[in-house]
């Protein structure tokens, strides 16, 4: 079997960011006509979130602004072919790799919607071959940069000396709804920021970097209500179940344990967990769960506190900051994401 490895991952951020300290006035005077408890405890969620600054495609003030579905999209297109543009290019110039070098590449993003999908954009902006093969990955979610870590690799294994990219882009500030005071709209507004994320893989044999041993998905059943967007007049409007921690707790250990054995792994042999910071009640869950066996996932909360959840970005901010550490050969790594569906992508990884 063809032998595929992650050999970079680079990112790229919007040119807006405040600290959440700073978006709490703002919040205050939106909510400014709902009852005096509802705003504590709105204000109360913004604090405990555990994320200290996010960056987003919009200033502040424009996101509280009232405009229109078509008004917030044709900003997250402007902007996510800038911001995929950017992360592209950034991988490449680490790597040393020519665009035209390049022969499958995914884009993925669930936050806005464009036909034609980002990867014709990048096609002719970057210089890409007219032969590349392009899959965008749309609808899937936070699990959705792990996804297309799967499909590149499953391409790669059938393609040796190939090379792919796996470029997710995302902005949740678009999705916000001003006229939307569900506890939805506060939990995501309160976790979520705007970034992208690029992450290069190869079937090349020269290459250096962790090698996927193993990577699957697992689907929830009758699980479809739990996470998602309603498409309204007004826009994406987040679906989030409070129930979404405690039904991953209760399938932790089929989500895990078989998936590990399956490629020769045990719990007992993963150094690293590469966790999607989905939110605090669900980094805690994990924790929890992964403390108990020994594991840390400190990287996922810092992630988290620096940029919030950027959705299917986040995880991949995760995996850059261990492909920066000198890893020892042999080490492994579990990269593990949740999203609609509800799905669990999971990712074997070993140096």
């Amino acid at each position: 079997m063809q032998q595929v490895r992650i050999v970079n991952a680079a990112k790229a951020l919007p040119k807006y960011s405040r600290d959440t300290k700073d978006i709490l006035p703002f919040v205050e005077f939106w909510l400014g006509g709902q009852e005096e408890r509802f705003r504590r405890k709105v204000i109360k969620i913004f604090e405990g979130a555990s994320v200290d600054r996010r960056y987003g495609i919009m200033d502040i003030e424009e996101v509280f602004t009232a405009t229109s579905f078509q008004e917030k999209n044709d900003i997250y297109v402007r902007e996510m072919k800038t911001l995929g543009r950017t992360a592209l290019q950034n991988a490449f110039k680490a790597q040393g790799w020519a665009p035209d070098s390049l022969d499958y590449i995914i884009t993925v993003s669930c936050t806005g919607i464009m036909i034609p999908s980002l990867d014709a954009y990048l096609i002719n902006d970057l210089g890409l071959r007219q032969d590349v093969v392009r899959l965008p990955v749309t609808e899937m979610g936070c699990a959705a940069g792990v996804s297309g870590l799967i499909y590149a690799t499953n391409f790669l294994r059938s393609n040796p000396n190939k090379r792919a990219a796996v470029v997710a882009v995302e902005s949740p500030t678009a999705t916000f709804q001003l006229n939307d005071f569900s506890m939805a709209n506060m939990v995501s507004a309160a976790i979520f920021g705007d970034g992208a994320a690029c992450v290069l893989l190869s079937s090349e044999e020269e290459n250096v970097g962790p090698a996927i041993i193993g990577e699957e998905m697992y689907h929830f059943e009758d699980a479809t209500h739990l996470m998602g967007f309603d498409l309204t007049n007004t826009g994406l409007k987040m679906i989030l179940d409070p129930a979404v921690p405690e039904v991953i707790s209760a399938h932790f250990g089929a989500i895990v344990h078989p998936f590990l054995k399956k490629y020769g792994s045990s719990i007992e042999k993963v150094n690293h967990l590469i966790f999607h910071p989905g939110g605090r009640k669900i980094v805690q869950t994990v924790d929890e769960l992964f403390g108990n066996l020994g594991k840390s996932i400190e990287d996922t909360r810092e992630v988290l506190r620096a940029f919030g959840n950027m959705s299917s970005v986040t995880v991949l901010y995760v995996l850059e900051r261990f492909l920066e550490k000198k890893l020892e050969k042999g080490e492994q790594g579990l990269v593990l994401s949740f999203g609609p569906g509800f799905s669990a992508q999971r990712v074997l990884l070993e140096w």
